[in-house]
């Protein structure tokens, strides 16, 4: 069964903001998901942010999880929770958080980033085991990325073929380069109605859960919060699909097309 990671995967890159000087998120805001494998109505996952205050610097608090349900919980259960730590000011994350419980793969992590030093502490809770990695100006985790790609890029400044890159750190794995790349535009029809977006390709590793390297397609809501709408992906074993499903205290306002 493909691993809870893919989603966070397949939902971090997509947000472009049309102006860096507005922020495209805001205090409460709260995204659901809801996915699809196959026949399965699989599972939901969310994402809430908070402003708190983290070694004495106003930070976004942002909590992802998700969890199977129903028929799919029967088969695999997964009880997955991301956490990130990350300033107001400049986007850099402090710590991340990865607990994973996924049909008895178990996984305990947290990083800590230093980024006067350029340096990020790995400790593994389950393993027992440290690990040190340096680091660059503008290093992002798993969930810090896709609310820092939602306010620093410009949508102007997007044409067919374009890629948008960046570094991340999130596992024992080292330091990964990210790389997306535009589609265009497109209206999708769901739940809310139709919905104006800009469409992405992610480059993913083909490996045991990918089909290959262009097995992803996303959808983002083409206005100023820049919110996943629609993800999908072929994968060695089936197909999933992700929709958004819910919404709570959107910084701006939410465009559908009303016909």
């Amino acid at each position: 069964m493909i691993r809870w990671t893919v989603l966070i995967l397949l939902l971090l890159p997509l947000g472009l903001s049309a102006q860096q000087s507005r922020q495209s998120f805001q205090h409460g805001e709260w995204l659901e998901f809801r996915l699809h494998y196959g026949v399965f109505n699989a599972s939901y996952a969310t994402f809430k942010v908070s402003e708190e205050r983290f070694l004495n610097k106003p930070v976004y608090h942002v909590v992802a999880h998700g969890e199977t349900t129903g028929l799919a919980a029967l088969f695999f259960k997964v009880d997955d929770t991301y956490e990130t730590y990350f300033t107001k000011k400049d986007h850099e994350p402090l710590k991340f958080v990865r607990k994973v419980d996924e049909g008895g793969y178990t996984m305990d992590l947290d990083i800590v980033f230093d980024h006067a030093r350029r340096r990020a502490i790995l400790t593994d809770h389950k393993k027992n085991k440290q690990l040190s990695f340096d680091t660059k100006k503008g290093i992002q985790d798993l969930v810090s990325a896709f609310y820092y790609l939602r306010d620093h890029y410009q949508t102007k400044d997007l044409y067919v073929g374009k890629f948008l890159e960046l570094d991340m750190l999130y596992d024992d794995d080292g330091v990964t380069r990210f790389k997306l790349e535009y589609l265009g535009r497109e209206v999708l029809r769901t739940k809310f109605g139709k919905v104006s977006c800009l469409k992405f390709r992610p480059y993913v590793q083909s490996d045991r859960v990918f089909k290959e390297q262009e097995a992803l397609t996303l959808w983002v809501s083409d206005d100023e919060n820049r919110i996943p709408i629609r993800i999908k992906a072929d994968l060695v074993v089936g197909s999933l699909r992700a929709d958004l499903n819910q919404y709570a205290k959107l910084k701006h306002p939410f465009e559908v097309i009303h016909e």
